[in-house]
């Protein structure tokens, strides 16, 4: 009997292993600061904003998150400190991911035609200085290879939407010959669960589609962007496709329905064949309606002011169709709940998350 007994024990070890659950989420902080330096000083001091992000981090426990609007340090400083912090607050997450992104790097051009050079605006994405409103990502997990896709030219990305000399054209030619299609940063990042599968991470922070002129140039940057996943997806691009199931989570600044922007950009990733929309949700969105919006306010993860563009749903998480969704939200709380200024404290935007069966 003991031969066979031990047989069943090994049979199920595998299976158990098999069926632990991450939750991966996605966060704009909204902490970009005027100045490089500044994020380290207020994490350093413990500033009340700084400090409601690592209650809101602490509260929902992911396991993987995706980090926008954080500002960008060559050696890192400010995302360590910010680990360190979390670890005080009873949530270590002892690996990380970042790299310097595209916002504040500047170009030499007039990229918004004004007739001034050097300015925010006229870097690859609107930053004060090199790094202002970066990204990062914090895990409980190891991180294996990371792919970075942030230096891919606007114009060599596969049917471009890019303003042409037939509508109201990019500033001049040579300005878009050195335009890069991230705003901020496109990455794959491999994880790699001690007991389970690899899986890839997709995260991104596209543009605004709004602040432009009539040529639209930031809708269509945000709008190629976003599908920028789905053409990777599809081996569509110079790049080969990802080996393993893939999580895409980020901020894509769009919202399928209402707001401003080529809403069909998201909808080619809400409606892909590899990709699944758990339609995350929370009681506080729906209390939060915006009277004239279309669609269902308890998917929101924005609180903007009630005027345009109003609240609406721009972060994402979309597993792969392969793995199982144990379970979906947004943290964000009915005014009466205790915790809901603590989440008001932190950021306009809202934490999402997504349990995920591995």
């Amino acid at each position: 009997m003991i031969r066979p007994l031990l047989a069943l024990c090994l049979a199920l070890v595998p299976c158990t292993a098999l069926a632990e659950t991450l939750r991966i989420a996605t966060y704009h902080t909204d902490i970009r600061k005027k100045g490089p330096g500044l994020l380290l000083r207020d994490i350093l001091k413990e500033d009340p904003q700084i400090a409601a992000l690592a209650q809101v981090i602490a509260h929902a426990k992911p396991d993987v998150l995706a980090l926008q609007g954080f500002d960008h340090d060559l050696e890192g400083h400010a995302l360590a400190a910010f680990q360190a912090y979390l670890a005080q607050v009873g949530h270590e997450m002892p690996y990380n991911f970042t790299a310097a992104p595209n916002t504040g790097v500047d170009t030499g051009f007039d990229l918004d035609g004004d007739g001034r050079l050097a300015e925010p605006e006229d870097a690859q994405s609107f930053g004060r200085y090199a790094g202002e409103g970066g990204m990062a990502v914090l895990s409980r997990v190891p991180i294996g290879e990371v792919r970075s896709f942030s230096d891919l030219l606007w114009k060599d990305l596969p049917s471009a939407l890019l303003p042409g000399p037939d509508e109201i054209p990019f500033p001049t030619p040579e300005a878009l010959s050195i335009q890069r299609l991230s705003s901020v940063a496109h990455w794959d990042i491999t994880l790699e669960p001690q007991s389970g599968p690899a899986f890839h991470l997709l995260t991104f922070h596209a543009n605004t589609p709004v602040f432009d002129g009539p040529e639209d140039r930031n809708g269509r940057r945000n709008h190629d962007e976003v599908t920028f996943w789905a053409k990777y997806l599809d081996g569509a691009l110079l790049f080969p496709t990802p080996d393993a199931p893939v999580v895409i989570a980020g901020n894509a600044n769009l919202d399928a329905m209402d707001g401003d922007g080529r809403h069909e950009a998201i909808n080619t990733l809400l409606t892909h064949p590899q990709l699944q929309d758990p339609r995350p949700q929370s009681a506080g969105g729906a209390a939060a309606a915006d009277a004239d919006h279309r669609a269902d306010p308890a998917f929101d993860t924005a609180d903007w002011p009630d005027q345009k563009p109003g609240n609406l749903r721009v972060s994402y998480v979309l597993p792969d169709t392969r793995l199982r969704v144990e379970g979906s939200g947004v943290v964000w709380p009915l005014p009466d709940d205790p915790f809901a200024q603590t989440v008001e404290t932190a950021s306009r935007h809202r934490l999402v998350w997504v349990d995920i069966a591995f």
